[in-house]
């Protein structure tokens, strides 16, 4: 027999079970990638710092803000992202009118924060959009206060009466912002400059220069009545000073006569002829000098003693 026209069965078989048994391999693998691929694509990785939204043919169905692992339903729900920090908003340049009928430009900037997603979502649909609306809200009540002063309180410093405008803003804009369900909250405003349209600048420079200058000159007007104020105190007790030294003075000096006028008493009492020796020298002293002309009998008793005769 031709050993050609010869099909070994148990060979065959052989090779028919291995080709199978690759398939199912195969399929296996396809299957388990399958599974792998649909696992990753519906499982999703909730971070720090957001708020993961989940849809189901465009309506929010849940929202997961814990961080971690969660999930969706695949082909039916649908994941997106929302900022859970604080974000600073750039409002744009706006241009008011003060209680005096006067212009002026604006700039401020927020700081604000989605406090409740799902109504952020259904009110305002994106962030854009908040914060678009957010601004005009912040506009409408900074022009309604600002509205209520006078350009030169706004502009002036020492005059201004804006006092917590911040804060005010900031209140008012939250209570809108709750009023119409918007789910994001405003943590601050602030005011981050104001300027004058070009047409007013020059204007507004010249009086702030006037205003300087007369406050300068009121300093200096109250630095000159202080300083006289001061002079004149210093004179006045100096004076005083003086008196009071000058009549300690005159007590002390007469205190001191009466006290050496009863020493000399008490001195010359003990010797009466001393003293009128000593009374009759003092004289000399007052009476007689280098053009002293004295015409005086000789056996005068003021003469002899002059004359040096002691008896």
């Amino acid at each position: 027999m031709d050993n050609n026209n010869v099909i070994d069965i148990k060979e065959k078989s052989k090779n028919g079970f291995n080709m199978f048994g690759y398939m199912k391999v195969g399929i296996f693998l396809l299957i388990l990638l399958a599974l792998l691929i649909f696992t990753i694509t519906n499982v999703f990785i909730v971070k720090e710092g957001e708020y993961r939204v989940i849809r189901q043919f465009g309506e929010v169905v849940r929202i997961e803000s814990s961080p971690g692992l969660s999930y969706k339903i695949p082909f039916i729900q649908s994941v997106s992202t929302l900022p859970k920090y604080q974000m600073t908003y750039d409002v744009s340049e706006a241009e008011i009118n003060t209680k005096d009928k006067k212009r002026m430009i604006i700039d401020n900037y927020a700081i604000w924060r989605i406090q409740d997603p799902k109504k952020m979502i259904s009110n305002a649909r994106t962030v854009e959009k908040a914060e678009s609306r957010m601004e005009e809200f912040i506009y409408s009540v900074v022009r309604a206060e600002l509205g209520q002063l006078n350009y030169d309180e706004i502009i002036n410093d020492e005059k201004s009466s804006r006092g917590s405008l911040n804060d005010r803003v900031t209140k008012m804009v939250n209570e809108l912002l709750t009023q119409d369900n918007y789910g994001i909250v405003l943590v601050d405003v602030r005011m981050k400059r104001t300027d004058l349209p070009a047409e007013n600048e020059q204007s507004v420079y010249t009086r702030m220069t006037s205003e300087r200058e007369s406050k300068a000159q009121e300093y200096l007007s109250m630095g000159d009545a202080q300083k006289n104020r001061i002079v004149a105190d210093t004179d006045r007790e100096v004076k005083e000073m003086l008196a009071k030294a000058k009549a300690d003075a005159e007590v002390i000096r007469a205190e001191g006569e009466g006290e050496a006028a009863k020493i000399y008493n008490l001195s010359f009492s003990k010797d009466p002829s001393f003293y009128e020796l000593y009374r009759t020298l003092e004289s000399y002293k007052k009476t007689i000098n280098e053009k002293s002309v004295i015409v005086l009998p000789s056996d005068s008793p003021y003469a002899r003693l002059l004359l040096g005769y002691t008896k």
